[in-house]
């Protein structure tokens, strides 16, 4: 069972920026396709991004697709989503995910494990 760890939340003011980082404790990190979701307050768990076990395939939330990119590093076992022109409405705890069956998944139910989650706050 892969364990997952987010790192790189905070507080960053409007138009700021971030990168997260999503450490897996499994070395067949590879063989996971791996995605970012977040919750804000109040709301349930929204898809943000996600990549093909290779890196090669990426998909975004219309909400921030131009301003986030999602990356991986295969070799070090971690997963990353740098977020640019940040927006108060970014505001969310920031979770990781792995799903073990797929090249590629969209869906929080696609997921089998999942991180602890970091929080990310924009002030405008």
């Amino acid at each position: 069972q892969v364990q997952l760890v987010e790192s790189g939340g905070g507080l960053v003011q409007a138009g700021g920026s971030l990168k997260l980082s999503c450490a897996a404790s499994d070395r067949t990190f590879s063989t996971y396709a791996m995605g970012w979701f977040r919750q804000a307050p109040g709301k349930g768990r929204s898809f943000v991004a996600a990549i093909s076990r290779s890196g090669s395939v990426t998909y975004y939330a219309a909400s921030v697709k131009g301003r986030f990119t999602i990356s991986r590093d295969n070799a070090k076992n971690t997963m990353y989503l740098q977020m640019n022109s940040l927006k108060s409405e970014d505001t969310a705890v920031y979770y990781c995910a792995a799903d073990r069956d797929r090249n590629v998944a969209v869906t929080t139910l696609e997921y089998d494990y999942w991180g602890q989650g970091t929080q990310v706050t924009v002030s405008s």
